[in-house]
C-alpha cells in the first residue's frame, strides 16, 4: 500500500478546501420580503413555487428565503428592494401613485377582467415603452401583473347606480380610484387593503374597492356583503416583483442566464393565472356565505366611461412630463394585446 507524504496530503486538503470554498461562493440565499401572511396565497401558490423553480433551474445555487415577517409596509416594498434592505420583494405601484405616474393606464377602468393576459400585456407594454424609464432605475424587474378587475363593494346594500354612490364612504388605494369616486360624489379614504376590515367594522368607511378575491382572503365577507360587477373591470391595480439591481449583478452569469428563462413574461403571466383561479372561487365561496352580486347598471357604466375619457387625456399630458415619449401609443399598444391574449 502506498503511503502518501506530508506534502501530498497537504496539497490534497488545499484542493479540497478550494473546491468547498467555490461551492459555498457560488451558492446564494436571497431574502425575499412579502407582506401578506403566508396563508395567501401569493405567498402559496406564487412565491413558493418561484422559489422552487429558481431552485429547480440554478440547481440550488440560488435559494430564496422568505422571510416569516415583511420588512416594512406595503408602500414600503419598492425600496426595500431598491435599496438591499430585501433582496427581492413585491408590491403596488398604486401605494406610490405620483411616483409611478406612467403606470397609471394599466388602473384605469375598462382595463380587463382576465389577470393572465392583463399581466402579460402589462410585462409587453413595459419592455416596448418603460423599460429604460428612470423611475424604474435600482432594480432588475422580475415580473409585473395586476389582479383581474377591481369591483365596488359595500357593507349594507347593493351599490348599481351614480346616486347611490353619492356620500358612500368608500377605502381606496390609489389616485385613480380616488378621482373615480370623487367624480361619482363618493368619500374616498385612502388606506392599504390590509386596514379594510378594521375600518369597516369601526364604521370609518361603508365599502371598500377590491377585485373580488380580495373580499375573501382577506376575510371581508362578513363587512362586505354586497357586490357590484362592472364587466370590464371597475379599476385595477399595477404590481411587481422586483429584486435589487446590485444583487442581481453579483450572481453568476450561468445562474443569471437560467432565472431569465422563469421570469419576465413567465412570471407574470404566473401571476395573473393565480388570480384567474382565485376570482370565481371567491364568487362561489361568498354566494354559499348570503353575499349578494349585482351588476353595474348601464347609467352607471357609462358615467364611469365618461370619467375614463377625461383620465386618460389627464394621464397623457402627466406621462410626457414623467418621461413617456408617447402616453398614447404606450396605452392603445396595451388595450390590443390584452385584447388580443384575451381572446376579444
Amino acid at each position: 500500500m502506498t503511503k502518501l507524504t506530508f506534502p501530498e496530503i497537504r496539497c490534497g486538503v488545499v484542493v479540497l478546501t478550494s473546491a468547498l470554498l467555490g461551492a459555498q461562493a457560488q451558492a446564494q440565499s436571497l431574502t425575499v420580503s412579502s407582506w401578506v401572511p403566508p396563508t395567501h396565497f401569493v405567498h402559496t401558490d406564487f412565491l413558493v413555487p418561484f422559489a422552487q423553480q429558481v431552485a429547480e433551474v440554478t440547481e440550488g445555487r440560488v435559494t430564496l428565503n422568505i422571510l416569516p415577517a415583511p420588512l416594512g409596509g406595503p408602500a414600503q416594498h419598492w425600496e426595500l428592494a431598491r435599496n438591499g434592505i430585501a433582496d427581492i420583494t413585491w408590491g403596488n405601484f398604486t401605494y406610490e401613485p405620483e411616483r409611478f405616474i406612467p403606470m397609471w393606464f394599466a388602473e384605469f377602468p375598462n382595463a380587463g377582467i382576465k389577470a393572465e393576459a392583463q399581466s402579460v400585456a402589462l410585462w409587453r407594454a413595459y419592455e416596448e415603452f418603460l423599460s429604460d424609464n428612470p423611475v424604474f432605475a435600482g432594480v432588475k424587474m422580475l415580473g409585473l401583473g395586476l389582479f383581474g378587475g377591481g369591483q365596488l363593494h359595500h357593507g349594507a346594500r347593493a351599490i348599481t347606480t351614480p346616486a347611490e354612490i353619492t356620500n358612500q364612504k368608500f377605502r381606496m388605494g390609489g389616485p385613480i380610484q380616488e378621482r373615480m369616486l370623487t367624480a361619482l360624489g363618493a368619500v374616498p379614504v385612502a388606506a392599504p387593503a390590509t386596514r379594510a376590515y378594521e375600518m369597516l367594522e369601526s364604521g370609518v368607511i361603508d365599502g371598500s374597492l377590491h377585485p373580488v378575491e380580495s373580499v375573501m382572503n382577506f376575510r371581508l365577507e362578513g363587512v362586505l356583503t354586497h357586490h357590484t360587477i362592472f364587466p370590464n373591470g371597475f379599476y385595477d391595480a399595477t404590481f411587481f416583483v422586483a429584486m435589487n439591481e446590485a444583487r442581481w449583478n453579483r450572481l453568476s452569469e450561468a445562474d443569471r442566464t437560467a432565472i431569465e428563462g422563469i421570469i419576465g413574461e413567465t412570471l407574470s403571466a404566473a401571476w395573473g393565472r393565480n388570480f384567474d383561479v382565485q376570482h370565481p372561487l371567491a364568487v362561489e365561496r361568498l354566494t354559499a356565505a348570503g353575499n349578494s352580486f349585482v351588476d353595474a347598471s348601464d347609467e352607471l357604466i357609462g358615467t364611469v366611461n365618461a370619467i375614463y375619457d377625461d383620465m386618460v387625456a389627464d394621464w397623457i399630458v402627466a406621462a410626457q412630463s414623467a418621461g413617456v415619449a408617447d402616453p398614447q401609443a404606450l396605452l392603445s399598444f396595451y388595450n390590443t394585446t390584452y385584447a388580443s391574449l384575451a381572446g376579444e
